[in-house]
C-alpha cells in the first residue's frame, strides 16, 4: 500500500503506512480513466516555484495530500490550497488519500507562515482547509481563527475561504470560526446519506447539514458552500435530495465532481459520470436556487475558487438588485 516517510522527534527517517486502517481490506482494482478526465503531468516553471515556496514555508497543501488531479493547472497559476494542523487525520474516510493516525501537536507558528505564503503568492482568494482533529478539544477551531487573522494581517486584500471539518461533538467550535469572519464557509457533505457508513464513517450527514445551516444563521452575510463526489454508487434521485437539503440550509454554492480512487485499498469507483450528466446536475442545481454551481468531472472544492468567488459575489448582487423595489 502507499507509504510515506516521516521524521520522528530524533530526526530519523522511518517508513510508515499512509492508511494503516485500510491494510486488511481487499484490493479494489483501479479503473482506467476516460479521456474526459485525464490530465497532463505538471511541467510549468511556476508550478515548481509554488512547490518550492510550500517547502520553504514548511506548509502542507491538500493539493498534494489528497492527490488532486488539478494540481498542475492550479500551481502553475500560483493557486495552492493550504491544509493546516498537520498532514495526519484522525478520521479514516473511504475516499480520502490523506494519511490517518495520531496527529502531532499544533504548530503555533503555522498561521504566520500561511499568511506569509499567501502574500508572496499574491493570491486574490485563498482556501484554507485542514485534516480532522478529533483529538483537540475544539477540533482546531481556534487555529482556523488564528490563520484567518494572520492572512488578514499579511494580505489584507485577499478574501478567505475556509473548508472546515464537521466539528462533531465540539460545542462552540463553529462559532469561533465564524467570528473570525471568513468570506466563505465551506463544509463538504461529500456523498449521499446512504453511503456514509462506508464512505464517511466517522461523520454524520445531518450533523454536517446542520453545521452549514448554523453557519448561515450566525452570519447571514456569510457565503456558504458545500460539495459532493459522484461515481460512488449514488442515484440521481439521491443527489437531487441532497441538493434540496442544502437549499433548505440556504447554502449558496454547490460543487459536484467525479470521485477518483486514490489507491487499491480505497472505495472503488462505481462508474465515471459523463460530462453530459454533470451538465444536467448543474442545470438542476441552478433551478433549485443555488447562487453558483460548479459541476464537471474535474471539479473540486477549491478548483478555480478565486474566479468562482467573484462570480458568487456578483450573483448575490444581481439577486439583491432584482429583488429591490423599483
Amino acid at each position: 500500500m502507499a507509504m510515506r516517510i516521516e521524521i520522528d522527534h530524533r530526526g530519523a527517517d522511518r517508513a510508515a503506512p499512509r492508511h494503516p486502517e485500510k491494510a486488511h481490506r481487499p484490493d479494489n482494482p483501479i479503473q482506467r480513466k476516460p479521456a474526459w478526465i485525464r490530465v497532463k503531468a505538471p511541467t510549468h516553471p511556476v508550478y515548481h516555484e509554488t512547490r518550492a515556496l510550500m517547502r520553504e514555508q514548511k506548509l502542507v497543501t491538500v493539493c498534494e495530500e489528497a492527490a488532486c488531479p488539478n494540481i498542475g493547472e492550479c500551481w502553475s497559476q500560483r493557486h495552492a490550497t493550504m491544509m493546516i494542523m498537520g498532514d495526519i487525520c484522525t478520521r479514516a474516510c473511504g475516499f480520502c488519500n490523506v494519511a490517518t493516525g495520531l496527529p502531532r501537536a499544533l504548530d503555533p507558528d503555522e498561521p504566520r507562515r500561511v499568511g506569509e505564503a499567501v502574500a508572496r503568492l499574491g493570491l486574490r482568494h485563498v482556501v484554507v482547509t485542514s485534516v480532522d482533529r478529533d483529538d483537540l478539544a475544539d477540533g482546531g477551531a481556534a487555529h482556523f481563527a488564528r490563520t484567518i487573522g494572520a492572512i488578514r494581517a499579511a494580505a489584507p486584500g485577499t478574501t478567505v475561504e475556509v473548508l472546515t471539518p464537521d466539528f462533531l461533538r465540539k460545542d462552540g467550535a463553529l462559532e469561533v470560526v465564524v467570528a473570525a469572519r471568513p468570506d466563505v464557509f465551506n463544509h463538504n457533505l461529500e456523498t449521499v446519506p446512504r453511503l456514509y457508513p462506508t464512505i464517511r464513517p466517522g461523520a454524520r450527514y445531518y450533523h454536517s447539514l446542520r453545521l452549514l445551516d448554523r453557519a448561515k444563521q450566525l452570519d447571514p452575510a456569510l457565503f456558504t458552500k458545500s460539495g459532493l463526489m459522484v461515481g460512488l454508487g449514488e442515484s440521481r434521485t439521491e443527489v437531487m435530495q441532497v441538493m434540496d437539503d442544502l437549499r433548505s440550509a440556504e447554502v449558496d454554492f454547490l460543487t459536484i465532481g467525479q470521485y477518483l480512487q486514490p489507491t487499491a485499498k480505497h472505495a472503488a469507483v462505481d462508474r465515471f459520470v459523463t460530462p453530459e450528466e454533470f451538465e444536467d446536475y448543474a442545470r438542476l442545481a441552478r433551478a433549485k436556487g443555488f447562487l453558483l454551481v460548479s459541476a464537471t468531472p474535474l471539479t473540486r472544492s477549491s478548483y478555480h475558487a478565486d474566479r468562482d468567488f467573484a462570480a458568487l459575489r456578483a450573483a448575490r448582487e444581481a439577486k439583491l438588485a432584482a429583488a429591490a423595489p423599483a
